[in-house]
Formats: C-alpha cells, sequence, structure tokens
C-alpha cells in the first residue's frame, strides 16, 4: 500500500491512486456522505458542455465524472496519470478514449478542447499552477475551465466540525470501507494545506485565466471556479 506525501511527487500520488483504484467511487462515496453526486451534477451544469463540443476532463480517474458530458453528445477526453485508474475506467467504459497524462505536460495539441475540467485533482498536482497553464494552453480562446475542488466552509463553526471530521473520523471509515486507506489520511492532509477559495481564484488569474469567479457547495466544503480563456 502506498501513501502519497504533500510533496506530491507524481509517482508517489500516481501509485497510491492505482492502489485504490477498484474501489475509488464507491469509498467517495462513503465518505462524503453521498455528496460527490450532488457535485458532479453541479460540475456538469457548470461545464455546460454541448453537442459536437470537445471537452477535456482531467484527473478523470475512473470515469465516473465524465458520463454527464458525454451525455449532452460532446467528445470527452477523459484524461489521467494513474494506470490503475485508467484501466478500471476501461473496464467500465470500453468505448471512451481514455488517456494517460501528466497535468504539467498535458499530450495535447494547443487551442483543442471548448471546455477544460478538473475535480479534486488540481490539488494532487506537484506544480498545480503549471497544471493551469497547460490547461489553458489546450483550450480554444473563448473556450472555459471548471475547478471543483475542496475549500473552506464559509461558517466558522461548521468548519470547526469539518476539520475534526477530517482528522478524526476520517481515517477510521477509510480503514472501513477502503482498500487503501493511508491514501485517505493523505486526503485530509492535501485539503488543509491547500488554498481556500480567494486563493485558487488569485492562482487562476496568474495563470492566464480571465473572468475567474467561485460558487460554494455544502457550504464551502467545496468550491467550483469558472474561467474563460479569452
Amino acid at each position: 500500500m502506498t501513501r502519497a506525501s504533500l510533496d506530491k511527487k507524481p509517482q508517489e500520488v500516481a501509485t497510491m491512486f492505482d492502489d485504490v483504484a477498484a474501489k475509488y467511487d464507491v469509498t467517495n462515496d462513503v465518505l462524503s456522505l453521498g455528496q460527490t453526486r450532488l457535485w458532479r451534477k453541479e460540475v456538469a451544469k457548470a461545464v455546460d458542455a454541448r453537442p459536437a463540443e470537445r471537452v477535456l476532463d482531467l484527473a478523470a480517474g475512473t470515469a465516473t465524472s465524465s458520463q454527464p458530458f458525454a451525455r449532452t453528445g460532446a467528445y470527452v477526453v477523459p484524461c489521467d496519470f494513474s494506470l490503475g485508474m485508467l484501466r478500471e475506467g476501461k473496464r467500465r467504459y470500453a468505448w471512451m478514449p481514455f488517456t494517460a497524462g501528466d497535468a504539467t505536460r498535458l499530450p495535447f495539441a494547443d487551442e483543442v478542447f471548448d471546455a477544460v475540467t478538473i475535480s479534486f485533482g488540481l490539488r494532487n498536482v506537484e506544480d498545480s499552477e503549471q497544471a493551469l497553464r497547460e490547461l489553458r494552453r489546450v483550450t480554444k480562446p473563448g473556450g472555459r475551465i471548471v475547478v471543483c475542488e475542496f475549500s473552506d466552509p464559509v461558517f466558522g463553526p461548521f468548519r470547526t466540525v469539518y476539520q475534526e471530521y477530517l482528522m478524526r473520523a476520517l481515517p477510521p471509515v477509510a480503514r472501513a470501507v477502503s482498500s487503501n486507506p493511508d491514501a485517505y489520511v493523505y486526503l485530509a492532509e492535501s485539503i488543509r494545506a491547500w488554498p481556500n477559495q480567494r486563493g485558487l481564484a488569485a492562482r487562476m488569474k496568474r495563470c492566464g485565466w480571465s473572468r475567474v469567479a467561485w460558487r460554494n457547495l455544502t457550504g464551502g466544503v467545496v468550491a467550483l471556479h469558472r474561467a474563460v480563456r479569452e
């Protein structure tokens, strides 16, 4: 079993996700108390994929997150650097064009996607700003990005309860349902080290994205950041 460190070395993180691929979606549903399904619906609304558009779903894992885009008639490319996740996804959705790729060096030409999105993956990239620049590079002028990531609850008392859950309750629950519970200790640590809503917005602006805005979900446990390439 593998647990990545907060240095986020690509091989460590990829191996960690390889270990949890088979039970990843089920474990996430349990640990989020069912909220992951709501979050995916909100991401799909924000991306607003349309027939014949090209959509990049980065850090797609098993491509569960890609299905709402595909159902609109868009051409969706699920991309991830965990081969274990990609293999599990291909087993489930053999028709999808799964692509292995590092977020900091995407294997795509310039300006090919109408929309790019990454859910709960930017936090795991060794250089998140380089990933944001790469996502901008592969997006067409006028195209859009949606980033769904854990953030800071906006209500103080709830924030305290949430942080206690992350560090005290999440690891034992993960031990009961996950094939690699240590990976979820990393999950808790990486969430606490991640910038808040305003901090991520500033990071996106530094990387060239325009009209950056965000919306809180579940009281700020998760935030949807949206922007445009001009």
